[in-house]
């Protein structure tokens, strides 16, 4: 059975780290049986998440849409830069506001309720972004999704890939292909959509 995993890069800076380990996460996926996409937040514009905004004007059409795309996938991998030893506020925002949908297409949903989750991040410094990884888990965790253990992190990452945009560490480079394999034959035991 392939899977439909999305890659989910919670940087839009042009130069990102986490968008280098996106496109590399994606490009070994692509090799394998699975259907892979990678979501851009540039294409999901939302406003700060304020509680009387939806109140007084509902969950913004975005959000219904990257909730709809969310929900679609089999398996959810999040590329997260660390700001300040925490989730960066696009997509901590994308995620509250996707958390707040509650129907896609007309029937009702959560659209991370049983997602497996896979977790990488890239960082410059030599933790490799990993306290940032550990905020999206509980993040994630609390909405319901199967976060699997296996992540990666890649420290040092203004040297850490090749002019071809792969990783050049091979320590990296195992960690995150040991963290697509787990992804991958989770999302094939634990499918939702099965």
């Amino acid at each position: 059975m392939s899977a439909n995993i999305l890659v989910l890069p919670g940087s839009l800076r042009v130069g990102s780290h986490n968008r280098k380990l996106a496109a590399e996460a994606t490009r070994i996926l692509s090799l394998t049986d699975a259907v892979v996409a990678r979501l851009d937040l540039s294409d999901y514009p939302l406003p700060i998440y304020d509680g009387d905004l939806e109140t007084e004007s509902g969950v913004p059409q975005n959000a219904q849409l990257l909730a709809q795309r969310i929900a679609a996938q089999d398996g959810l991998l999040i590329v997260s830069p660390e700001y300040n030893h925490s989730i960066p506020p696009l997509l901590k925002n994308a995620i509250d506001w996707t958390s707040r949908v509650r129907k896609v297409q007309g029937r009702p949903v959560q659209p991370f309720k049983g997602l497996v989750v896979g977790l990488a991040s890239a960082s410059s410094g030599r933790f490799g972004g990993m306290r940032a990884l550990e905020a999206v888990r509980i993040v994630m965790r609390a909405l319901g999704a199967d976060v699997i253990t296996q992540q990666c992190s890649v420290p040092n990452a203004a040297t850490g890939f090749d002019e071809d945009g792969r990783l050049a560490d091979d320590v990296a480079r195992t960690n995150l292909e040991t963290l697509v394999d787990k992804l991958l034959d989770t999302t094939r035991s634990l499918s939702r959509h099965a």
